[in-house]
């Protein structure tokens, strides 16, 4: 598992230190969807060329943590009401299916799990709701690499970033700490051997934060020019604050250095 918030050295980066730092960003709630990721920035900041700027964000629209524009340059994902019930899906699929496969956790594997929720805890207690963000999404690949699947562990890595993503894009209201009382539910479940039971957990848990999305109807790409274009004399409706109006407008580009 990566620790969070490692230490670069200029002029020893790699594209996979900058992809690293990016996805946990995003799950640190440090990145909002549609922020723009500027290669000149980005190389600025980690000292390092463009060109391995570029390699680090190719290999993440790959992942499907980014996108780009021929015309605007590259932004974090925005993803759709479709795409974020697929998100937790697949999350359900590889998570209740991990549990069930391979249940059975060793007494280092308890012990590096018990240590998370620690931490989950102790974070809750705490001013930094981005090592908060971090750790609560974290748990789930800690999960993965403890029942013995590192391959799973990266892939969850990144349908979490995408989750989190979500959560941000679309207000969720789970609370944090009703999903750090079912990530101990999940391991102590384990601990006694009820594999069944800690499936069924965490198949609600998951199914408990996508219910707390607010997702509502979809946007009318045509809103404003049907409003505007409405004949004389009729009513205007009432302005509501949509979860995308929350995230960074696409051309604004955030000073990354404060937020990787």
């Amino acid at each position: 598992m990566a620790r969070f918030w490692h230490a670069l050295l200029p002029n020893m980066v790699s594209a996979t230190d900058i992809a690293q730092r990016i996805v946990e960003a995003i799950l640190a709630q440090r990145l909002a969807p549609g922020t723009r990721l500027g290669e000149q920035n980005l190389s600025m900041l980690f000292d390092c060329s463009r060109t391995l700027v570029r390699e680090a964000l190719v290999r993440l629209a790959a992942r499907g943590i980014v996108t780009v524009s021929a015309r605007r340059g590259w932004y974090v994902v925005q993803p759709s009401h479709d795409e974020a019930r697929e998100a937790f899906e697949a999350r359900r699929v590889i998570e209740t299916g991990l549990i069930r496969s391979n249940g059975k956790v060793d007494k280092a594997a308890l012990k590096k799990l018990r240590q998370h929720i620690r931490q989950e805890q102790a974070a809750l207690n705490g001013a930094d709701v981005g090592q908060r963000s971090y750790l609560l999404g974290d748990f789930h690949v800690c999960l993965a690499e403890c029942l013995g699947n590192q391959l799973l562990a990266e892939t969850l890595r990144d349908f979490t970033a995408r989750t989190t993503l979500i959560a941000m894009l679309y207000q969720s209201t789970h609370d944090a700490v009703q999903s750090c009382a079912e990530h101990v539910q999940i391991v102590e479940a384990l601990e006694r051997g009820d594999v069944a039971a800690a499936e069924q957990l965490m198949a609600a848990h998951i199914g408990q934060v996508q219910a707390a999305l607010r997702l509502g109807a979809p946007t009318d790409p045509l809103a404003d020019l049907r409003e505007a274009l409405a004949p004389l004399g009729t009513p205007r409706p009432r302005k509501t604050t949509r979860a995308s109006d929350k995230t960074p407008p696409p051309d604004r580009e955030p000073y990354l250095g404060a937020l990787l």
